[in-house]
C-alpha cells in the first residue's frame, strides 16, 4: 500500500482530536501504523459529533417505537405513519460552533444539511423550524451573530422554497461564547417509497451527485467536538459553504431519480462529507466498499484523499445504483446541471479501500470505524450530588407583585418575551402555499392536496433544565405536548438537539443523563416516542475569558397530526364577551398556593434580577389528561381560542392571546394566592381557553368520555373577552412594549 508522506507524531494524533488511548484503539484495528488519510479518517469518524462515544449508552435508554413509527433513530431521519399511505419524515441538527464562527455560513449551511437529511430518504421537505440560543444582547458580538445567523437561516431557506413557521429564539448570558443554532425540517413521502443507506449488492456502482468538492469544512466534524479556545475565528476555514440554489437543483433531482427504481441506497454527504456517508453505506449494509478518489469531482486544483474524505463541502450526495442504471441516472443530474460521477463500487471486503493515481492509499476494516467505535460510560454525579453543585435550594423569601400592570409591561419588553417579528419577517413562511398557522403554539402546515395538517413545534427551558436536569428534560417534552395539542393536533413523535457542555466535567454528564431520564419517561406517559435526534457535546468557551458552559439545553421538535385542518385552533381571541378559563391541575380549582412556582421564574429574574428556587414539577399524569381534554374541545367546537401557560404565567399567555387578536379582556385575580403567584407563577399543565357557549361545555364536560373531576384537571372561570385592554394597561402599551426591544436593539 502507498504510503501517504507525513510522519504521524503525538502532535499530529494530537491535532486530530484522538486521545493517546484512541489511537492505540487503531493501531490495535489495523496491525500497524496508520497514514494520514487513514488517521484523519478515524479522527472523524470516532468525535462526539459522528460517534456519539460519550453519549450513545445513555440515547440508547430512550423510547422510540409506537404502532405509528416506520423508522425511529439510525437513519438520516426519522419517519411516522400520518396516515392514507402517507409519511412524515424529519430531524433536528445542530451547526453552533460553525454558526459562532460564522453566523451567516454556519447557520445557513445548517439548514441546508438537515434539508438534505430528509430528502434523502424520499421525501419533499414541506416545513423548516429552529431553535437559537444568544448571549447577553449587550455583549459585543452579540447582536452581529443575532443579524447573520437570522439571515443566514432566511437566506437558505428562502431560497431553497422551504417555508420557516415555527421556532424559538431566547438569550442567556451563558451563550456569549457559545451560541446555539438547532435547526428542523418536515418533509412528506409515500409510505411505501421511503429511502434508506444501506448498501448492498457486491459490484453495484457507488455514485457522486451534486456539487463539486473543495476545502471548505475539512475538520468540521472534529471542530464541532471540542470546546472553543480564544483563536475561535481562526477556525473559520473550517467552516462549510452553502449554494441554496444548488441544494433546490439537487432536491428536484434525487426526487426524480427516486421515482425510478434505480437507488439502492443513498445517504447525504453532511458531517465528516465522503467518510461518514461511505461508511454508513457500508456499515449499514454490512458490506465494503472501495472509492477511486481520482473520479471525485472537485473544484480546486490539487486536492488530496485526504482532503476530499474529510471536506464538508455543501450540496452533495451518495448513492448506491442498480447495475445498468448509471446512464438513466446521469442523465437526469445533468439535465439539473449537477455533477454526476461514478466513483466506487460495493465490495464484499467490509474494508474501506480508498485507491489514488493507481495505488491504495486507504484499507481500513469498516467495524473498527462505526459499530466498534468507542463507546465511554462517562462519570457523573447523582441527583443529590448534582443539586448541592449547582447550589439549588428552595426559596425562601418570596416577593410580591407591587404592580401587575407594570410588571407584565416590563416582561413583555424583555428580551426572552419580546416580538419576534422582526426574525419572523425574514423568513418566507407563506412559500408552498400550504402554511396554515406560524407564531402561535405551534407551527402548521397542510398535507398537499389532503384535509390533514402537521403541526410542530421547538421547546427547551434551559434555566429549568440547569436547576433540576431531570424535571427540565420532562418539562421540554411536556410543552412540546402542550403546544401541539394548543392547535388541535394529536403529539405523535418527538426529534431532538441535545446540546450540552464537556461530558468529561461529571456534572455537566450529570445534566445529560438525568435530563435524558427526564425526556424518556415524559416521552413513556405521554406516549411520544423519539424518532431521531442529534447530540452536540462541548459547547463552552474559553474565548469569554474563564471558560463557560452553555446551559443544559435538550431542545425538543415535536411533531402532530390534525386530521381536518378546518378544525385547528390558534391563539388570538375571536369574540368579544367569551368567557375564559384556566384549564390544568384540578389545585388551581381548589387553592393550594403552596403548589404556585415562581422559582426559575422570568418573572423573579426580569423584576428583581433574581435567579432563584428549584424548577417547577411536571406531572405527567395532569399533562397528558389535560392535553387530551383540549384536544376534544377543539374538535367539538366548543372553544375559540387556546394558549398554553410557560415563560411568564398566566399574565404573559392572556397578553399573547390579546396582542395576536387585538381584544383585551377583564380578568379576575384568585384572592387565595398572591399577585405574583396567581399572575407570574410558571407551574405546568395549564392552558387558557376562551369559551362561546358556557352552557355547551358544562354539558359536554358532565357527560364526557374524559369528566374534568376523575382526569384531576380542574376548570376556573378567570375573566371574559373585551375592551382594550388587560390588567389595568392598554394594548396599545403592551404592544409597544412588546416590540420595543428588536426594533430598538437592531436599529441602535
Amino acid at each position: 500500500m502507498a504510503t501517504i508522506e507525513s510522519q504521524i507524531t503525538p502532535e499530529v494524533v494530537e491535532q486530530h482530536g484522538l486521545s493517546p488511548e484512541e489511537y492505540d484503539r487503531v493501531l490495535h484495528a489495523l496491525g500497524r501504523e496508520p497514514n494520514l488519510v487513514e488517521l484523519g479518517i478515524f479522527s472523524v469518524m470516532w468525535s462526539e459529533h459522528c460517534s456519539y462515544k460519550s453519549s450513545r449508552l445513555h440515547l440508547k435508554k430512550l423510547p422510540t417505537e409506537a404502532p405509528w413509527v416506520i423508522c425511529g433513530p439510525g437513519e438520516n431521519a426519522g419517519v411516522i405513519d400520518i396516515g392514507d399511505g402517507q409519511a412524515a419524515i424529519f430531524k433536528m441538527e445542530s451547526h453552533n460552533h460553525p454558526s459562532y464562527i460564522e453566523p451567516y455560513q454556519g447557520a445557513a449551511t445548517g439548514v441546508g444539511g438537515i434539508l438534505r437529511d430528509v430528502f434523502t430518504m424520499g421525501a419533499r421537505p414541506v416545513a423548516n423550524a429552529n431553535a437559537l440560543r444568544f448571549g447577553r444582547p449587550d455583549h459585543p458580538k452579540m447582536q452581529h451573530l443575532v443579524k447573520g445567523v437570522v439571515a443566514g437561516i432566511g437566506g437558505y431557506g428562502n431560497c431553497v422554497g422551504v417555508p420557516t413557521v415555527a421556532g424559538e429564539t431566547n438569550f442567556h448570558p451563558a451563550y456569549d461564547g457559545n451560541i446555539l443554532v438547532n435547526a428542523m425540517t418536515v418533509g412528506v413521502a409515500d409510505a411505501d417509497k421511503i429511502f434508506y443507506s444501506a448498501a448492498t449488492g457486491v459490484g453495484n456502482p457507488i455514485v457522486y451527485v451534486g456539487s463539486k468538492t473543495g476545502r471548505d469544512g475539512i475538520h468540521g466534524a472534529t471542530m464541532a467536538s471540542a470546546d472553543f479556545e480564544e483563536d475561535a475565528e481562526a477556525k473559520r476555514p473550517t467552516v462549510q459553504v452553502g449554494d441554496p440554489f444548488t441544494e433546490k437543483l439537487l432536491i428536484e433531482a434525487c426526487l426524480e431519480l427516486m421515482a425510478t427504481d434505480a437507488i439502492v441506497a443513498i445517504q447525504d454527504m453532511g458531517a465528516a462529507g465522503l467518510t461518514s456517508s461511505s461508511v454508513e453505506m457500508a456499515t449499514n449494509g454490512k458490506a465494503g466498499i472501495r472509492l477511486d478518489m481520482d473520479k471525485v469531482p472537485c473544484r480546486e486544483e490539487g486536492m488530496t484523499p485526504y482532503e476530499m474524505m474529510l471536506s464538508e463541502s455543501q450540496e452533495r450526495m451518495l448513492m448506491v445504483l442498480k447495475p445498468g442504471k448509471e446512464e438513466m441516472a446521469a442523465a437526469i443530474f445533468e439535465k439539473w446541471e449537477l455533477d454526476f460521477a461514478v466513483i466506487g463500487e460495493v465490495t464484499d471486503t467490509q474494508h474501506m479501500v480508498l485507491e489514488f493515481g493507481g495505488e491504495v492509499v486507504c484499507d481500513i476494516p469498516l467495524g473498527p470505524l462505526a459499530a466498534d467505535a468507542p463507546e465511554y460510560d462517562r462519570p457523573y454525579l447523582s441527583k443529590a450530588e448534582y443539586t448541592d453543585w449547582a447550589g439549588i435550594k428552595p426559596m425562601t423569601d418570596v416577593p410580591d407583585s407591587t404592580d401587575v400592570g407594570a410588571d407584565l409591561l416590563k416582561l413583555m419588553a424583555s428580551p426572552n418575551l419580546a416580538s419576534r417579528r422582526w426574525i419572523a419577517e425574514q423568513y418566507d413562511s407563506q412559500v408552498g402555499a400550504d402554511t396554515l398557522q406560524t407564531g402561535g403554539d405551534a407551527g402548521v402546515v397542510r398535507v398537499h392536496s389532503t384535509k390533514k395538517a402537521l403541526a410542530i413545534s421547538t421547546d427547551c427551558t434551559p434555566r429549568y433544565v440547569f436547576a433540576d436536569p431531570y424535571e427540565g428534560g420532562k418539562q421540554a417534552i411536556a410543552e412540546a405536548y402542550r403546544n401541539l395539542c394548543a392547535v388541535g393536533a394529536r403529539p405523535l413523535a418527538v426529534t431532538n438537539c441535545l446540546n450540552f457542555a464537556n461530558p468529561q466535567r461529571p456534572e455537566i454528564m450529570s445534566q445529560f443523563v438525568h435530563a435524558l431520564e427526564g425526556m424518556g419517561d415524559a416521552c413513556r406517559a405521554l406516549d411520544f416516542p423519539i424518532v431521531s435526534g442529534n447530540v452536540s457535546l462541548y459547547n463552552e468557551s474559553k474565548a469569554t475569558g474563564g471558560g463557560s458552559a452553555i446551559l443544559p439545553t435538550p431542545a425538543i421538535g415535536g411533531v402532530g397530526i390534525i386530521e381536518d385542518y378546518s378544525k385547528m385552533m390558534t391563539m388570538g381571541f375571536k369574540s368579544e364577551g367569551d368567557t375564559l378559563y384556566l384549564v390544568g391541575p384540578e389545585f388551581w380549582a381548589k387553592p393550594d398556593p403552596t403548589r404556585s412556582h415562581l422559582g426559575k421564574s422570568l418573572w423573579l429574574d426580569v423584576i428583581h434580577g433574581r435567579d432563584e428556587g428549584r424548577t417547577p414539577p411536571t406531572d405527567l399524569t395532569i399533562e397528558r389528561n389535560s392535553g387530551e381534554i383540549i384536544r376534544e374541545l377543539i374538535d367539538d367546537g366548543l372553544v375559540n381560542a387556546v394558549h398554553d401557560l410557560s415563560d411568564g404565567g398566566l399574565a404573559v399567555a392572556l397578553a399573547e392571546m390579546a396582542l395576536a387578536s387585538g381584544l383585551g379582556a377583564k380578568v379576575e385575580t384568585n384572592p387565595d394566592y398572591t399577585l405574583a403567584q396567581w399572575w407570574f407563577g410558571e407551574d405546568q399543565g395549564r392552558y387558557v381557553i376562551s369559551v362561546p357557549d358556557t352552557e355547551a361545555l358544562n354539558a359536554q364536560l358532565a357527560k364526557g368520555t374524559r369528566d374534568a373531576d376523575t382526569a384531576q384537571i380542574g376548570f376556573r372561570r378567570i375573566g371574559t373577552v373585551g375592551g382594550d385592554s388587560l390588567l389595568g394597561v392598554s394594548l396599545a402599551d403592551l404592544r409597544e412594549a412588546h416590540a420595543s426591544f428588536f426594533r430598538d436593539w437592531m436599529e441602535a
